[in-house]
């Protein structure tokens, strides 16, 4: 997925970006930078109760066509361990346009 070619892509990625960014001020950290390849824990220091929240906040702003738990079950361990915001966006804007292509058939 190329953000910079696809204006929807890159809206969703911002999202996620903006999510992150208030997980992160809870922790009192700012001024990192986020991008598609920044990993949720090795480059962020997130855990896995900041994913849970993070699906909260996808659910609360997608509803329930975004289902992160759902999407996590389907990855090998190594990839929910080594979890790329890019990955992330890729997942929430193909749901969504998924369910744009079913409304619009």
């Amino acid at each position: 997925m190329s953000y910079r070619t696809d204006p929807s892509a890159q809206a969703v990625f911002d999202v996620i970006r903006s999510m992150v960014t208030d997980l992160l001020d809870q922790y009192g950290i700012d001024d990192t930078d986020i991008t598609p390849g920044s990993l949720f824990h090795d480059d962020l220091g997130l855990e896995s109760i900041d994913l849970v929240a993070l699906g909260g906040m996808l659910t609360e702003r997608y509803g329930e066509r975004v289902n992160l738990a759902e999407f996590l079950a389907a990855l090998e361990i190594d990839d929910v361990i080594g979890l790329r915001l890019g990955l992330l966006a890729d997942y929430v804007h193909a749901a969504l346009s998924e369910e744009k292509a079913g409304t619009t058939a």
